[in-house]
């Protein structure tokens, strides 16, 4: 028997990294796992994976800066399976190359805000309704540790702390109905996203030296794989979680305490 038998989850950005990692746990605890991303090939090999497992799930192809298309993983669900359980707003990232403050362009700021932050409330919309009507949903957003802190580009540490006013204000408003709503943040994580050759040439270290210097921002000194994030993930959508709402979580090998 798994936490989540008969659940049925959507993971947006599946794809990959943290969202691959948390919608494969849970296809293992017995989710059907609705995943989203840009790329089919990703979609398909991580619900290959899934099947090779005895699990199931489904891919569906969105870009997460459509409005439209962000809805459409909840609505695939809803189509299919006539309810949505659980979502998870993953899909985030830096959109741009302009951050400067001082001189940075308009559509890089709006871009990564709509990225990290918009894309989680079409999503979350979409999903609301069919939770509130079966009294029953588990909504968990991926913020950062620029949730908390300062030390990214503006417009990334902006939409991660927004998602932590979303998280809290959804929560008050989504309670009544029976649906949690939590923040889960990671520090540095080693996903596609990050590439130490890029991050070292920006600040005149070797790859190597760039690892290590993320690495010395937490209190275990290293960085943190995908897969560590899936156990507090899972806690936070299974039955063992029920009274936990509104909170930001940090798993993140204790990130600039």
């Amino acid at each position: 028997m798994g936490q989540l038998d008969g659940r049925i989850a959507v993971v947006t950005g599946g794809g990959r990294g943290i969202g691959r990692a948390i919608a494969l746990r849970w296809a293992r605890e017995g989710a059907t796992v609705v995943i989203s991303s840009r790329t089919q090939d990703d979609l398909d090999a991580v619900v290959g994976q899934m099947r090779a497992e005895g699990g199931d799930g489904r891919a569906v192809v969105a870009d997460a800066m459509d409005r439209t298309d962000a809805r459409e993983p909840v609505q695939a669900a809803l189509r299919e399976f006539g309810r949505i359980d659980i979502l998870l707003n993953n899909v985030g990232g830096s959109a741009g190359r302009h951050h400067d403050p001082f001189d940075g362009d308009d559509a890089t700021f709006e871009d990564t805000l709509t990225l990290n932050l918009v894309s989680a409330f079409w999503t979350t919309r979409a999903a609301l309704p069919a939770m509130r009507d079966q009294r029953y949903g588990r909504i968990v957003s991926i913020g950062s540790g620029a949730s908390k802190h300062t030390g990214a580009n503006l417009a990334y540490v902006t939409a991660k702390h927004g998602l932590a006013g979303f998280t809290k204000q959804l929560a008050a408003a989504a309670a009544p109905h029976g649906i949690t709503v939590n923040l889960l943040c990671p520090g540095w994580t080693a996903t596609s996203l990050i590439d130490w050759e890029v991050i070292g040439a920006s600040k005149g270290m070797t790859a190597s030296e760039a690892e290590a210097w993320a690495s010395s921002f937490s209190l275990q000194n290293r960085v943190l794989a995908p897969e560590e994030l899936a156990g507090m993930a899972t806690l936070l959508v299974a039955d063992d979680g029920l009274g936990i709402t509104g909170q930001v979580i940090s798993v993140d090998g204790g990130y600039k305490v």
